[in-house]
């Protein structure tokens, strides 16, 4: 694509750049046991709370110099003004000529937003008041399988987006569930995912919602197909597919080839980003299984956030915050990576989640423009349930010799009656922030170990490896309570977080081309593989290992 714009300036260039560069010189040895010793309640001034969440980022390697800085250098990246052209439907998607709305999903206002002329809302809130119907039918048991049977089981075929996001949610929101129906998730093409989930339902009480834009992802209709056939080996009329099997797609011809009544068929656009599309009727699993009451007030939470993020100031806005510290640490300390740790059973598919959003939106080596760059852009994201991670892969953040900044997710009231255990969880969530801070110096090991009554004849060989030099990063993210709500603010947060870094970095954070030259390929190898010849085409590697696999599936050469 051609360069539309090679006199702006890269990122390093700019003046708030070279500012930062040179306070990092001046801070970056400073350690943050030395910052609360000056300061003990810079808590106070390193926080924010908005609508039942908290953000406490005192625990960074910040000084009062800092954050203004890094707001300094989003003002100079032009962060507002791409803001106001997302949310007002300007094609900021520019490789791909589309507007970036997923915002729009969620406005509850009904502030007329539009794309091409058009005021999008009143589709949307058609495509909400559709959902709206068919799930309250399969929930209160009015739609029947083709045997005269309730719905029990929903089966979400999807992937990427389709796939990682209900399912979040779905976990998520695990006490709001309708008693009656669960959902299952299946995405992964390989066929023991899919057999594995089907040997557990009835064809007479399953409903499959067939979740892809196109209705042409090759996972998602392979995975169709295989069900669709498990079905009718019950069924065997297809005239009861349509009782059966329902479409999230834009695609009504190949959903009506499929079988499927396309009055079933629940639409959403391509303004909607797959990673950003669990707000559309990508829902629609989260819709059968929760309700659209609880689906709106996630909406809503989702929307609340959004208005923060507009409106805020840049120096008390969450998603702005969160954001310029990721690029604090990314771009000044080198750091390569970045843990999130959710002390919350329900939040555990989050950082799978987060990985694919973050990931896919800003694991860019090209920017906007079309230039290389030349600074480092988004982060490996990864990490899992909190107290479960203390046991895997804490040692390395704690002593290891890589920066891991991270967020601590930790909800305060809990949906659980075990109040004790609730306890210890929040406990522990803290105590890890508060060590990762703090550390433990020599003499303050030395103390521990005498304290404890231990043999201090070989304390010498084993002091060195107790001391911890602590001065790690941490976000504390507190929720008060995991709720529709709450979980739409938190969603909408790390989308606008992953936003302001892209924009800082001047990326597409929509598009993502770096998918599409493997499943090409796919195909060339899925075509390779049932040829009568030795394969040749492609690399010495991969023809090796095309034909060692045909050879062991027996696929015979001439």
């Amino acid at each position: 694509m051609a360069n539309t714009n090679k006199e702006k300036p890269s990122l390093t260039t700019l003046p708030a750049y070279k500012k930062l560069q040179k306070h990092f010189a001046q801070v970056s040895q400073l350690h943050m046991r030395r910052l609360f010793s000056v300061d003990p309640q810079r808590v106070n001034k390193y926080s924010i709370e908005y609508n039942g969440l908290f953000l406490d980022y005192s625990k960074n390697r910040i000084s009062h110099e800092t954050i203004p800085l890094l707001c300094e250098l989003a003002k100079e990246a032009d962060l507002e003004s791409w803001r106001e052209r997302m949310f007002s439907g300007e094609k900021i998607n520019n490789t791909e000529g589309r507007a970036v709305l997923h915002t729009a999903l969620r406005n509850r206002t009904n502030t007329p937003i539009m794309v091409d002329g058009e005021d999008i809302m009143p589709m949307i809130n058609s495509t909400i008041d559709k959902m709206d119907a068919f799930s309250e039918k399969v929930r209160k048991g009015s739609w029947k399988g083709y045997t005269g049977k309730k719905i029990t089981n929903i089966v979400n075929v999807g992937i990427g987006g389709s796939d990682l996001g209900p399912k979040m949610v779905y976990e998520a929101l695990t006490p709001y569930h309708h008693k009656r129906l669960s959902v299952n998730f299946i995405s992964n093409v390989d066929g023991a995912h899919i057999d594995q989930s089907l040997e557990k339902l009835n064809p007479e009480t399953t409903l499959f919602v067939i979740s892809s834009k196109t209705f042409t992802t090759q996972e998602t209709l392979t995975n169709a197909h295989v069900a669709r056939e498990w079905f009718l080996q019950s069924a065997v009329d297809e005239a009861h597919i349509s009782k059966h099997f329902v479409a999230v797609s834009t695609n009504r011809e190949g959903v009506i080839k499929f079988g499927i009544d396309p009055e079933n068929m629940f639409e959403f656009w391509d303004w909607v980003g797959g990673r950003y599309s669990l707000w559309s009727a990508i829902g629609l699993s989260v819709v059968l299984a929760v309700g659209m009451k609880k689906f709106k007030k996630m909406l809503s939470g989702a929307h609340s956030m959004d208005q923060h993020f507009r409106e805020a100031p840049l120096e008390q806005n969450m998603p702005v915050i969160l954001a310029m510290l990721g690029i604090w640490y990314n771009n000044f300390f080198e750091a390569e990576s970045y843990g999130i740790f959710p002390y919350d059973h329900y939040l555990r598919s989050l950082t799978m989640y987060l990985e694919q959003a973050d990931m896919e939106s800003n694991g860019k080596s090209v920017d906007r423009d079309g230039r290389k760059v030349d600074y480092a852009t988004g982060p490996i994201i990864w990490g899992m349930s909190g107290i479960n991670g203390q046991h895997a892969f804490y040692q390395s953040i704690h002593q290891g010799t890589k920066m891991i900044p991270s967020d601590f997710i930790v909800s305060m009231l809990t949906h659980s009656t075990h109040q004790d255990q609730h306890n210890i969880m929040f406990a522990n969530a803290l105590a890890q922030t508060e060590a990762l801070m703090r550390g433990r110096n020599f003499d303050e090991t030395l103390a521990d170990i005498k304290a404890s009554d231990a043999d201090l004849g070989d304390i010498e060989k084993r002091i060195h490896h107790m001391v911890f030099e602590g001065n790690h990063p941490t976000n504390t993210i507190l929720i008060r309570k995991l709720t529709p709500r709450t979980l739409g603010m938190l969603l909408a947060l790390y989308e606008h977080k992953i936003f302001v870094q892209g924009i800082v970095w001047n990326l597409n954070s929509f598009d993502q081309w770096g998918v599409e030259l493997g499943k090409q390929l796919t195909k060339t190898i899925l075509e390779d593989i049932d040829q009568p010849y030795e394969v040749r085409s492609h690399d010495g590697s991969t023809n090796t290992l095309i034909n060692y696999y045909r050879d062991v599936i027996g696929v015979g050469t001439e």
